[in-house]
């Protein structure tokens, strides 16, 4: 998790201000997954944003390199907080979140949770093309 200007490659991208318009900067956010239930996700970043603003929380440095690519990443590097790395993980950090909980609403959180489990359930429990070209021959 970083942020920088004019980086593509980090979570809270600053790109350039249009010319002859400094007042006119945006930023894009790039963590949520295309697939995600935009109203919810939208919903949760905005309570989050809310409660950095409110809680005065301090920004972070500005990143000023390239981040390490999240296939040579393992443990947290250059106090760079890597992203889940998979639905497992993310719904663990969901449902530990007290944010994500009162965001919801107590209703829609349970029910968002138990299907994301089920939909993460269903898919460890696939064999992949790789596994069968891997271990079949094995066999």
């Amino acid at each position: 998790m970083s942020w920088a200007r004019n980086n593509r490659s980090v979570v809270v991208n600053v790109p350039h201000a249009k010319k002859g318009h400094p007042d006119s900067t945006r930023i894009e956010y790039r963590a949520p997954d295309p697939v995600c239930n935009p109203y919810l996700a939208f919903a949760v970043v905005l309570a989050a944003g809310l409660k950095g603003i409110e809680g005065r929380y301090k920004l972070p440095a500005e990143l000023s390199r390239q981040p390490v690519p999240a296939h040579a990443r393992g443990a947290p590097h250059g106090g760079i907080v890597a992203l889940p790395g998979s639905l497992g993980e993310a719904i663990y950090e969901a449902e530990r979140s007290e944010l994500v909980a009162a965001t919801l609403g107590e209703h829609v959180f349970e029910w968002f949770i138990r299907n994301k489990k089920a939909e993460w359930q269903e898919y460890i429990a696939q064999v992949t093309q790789w596994e069968v070209a891997r271990y079949l021959p094995v066999l």
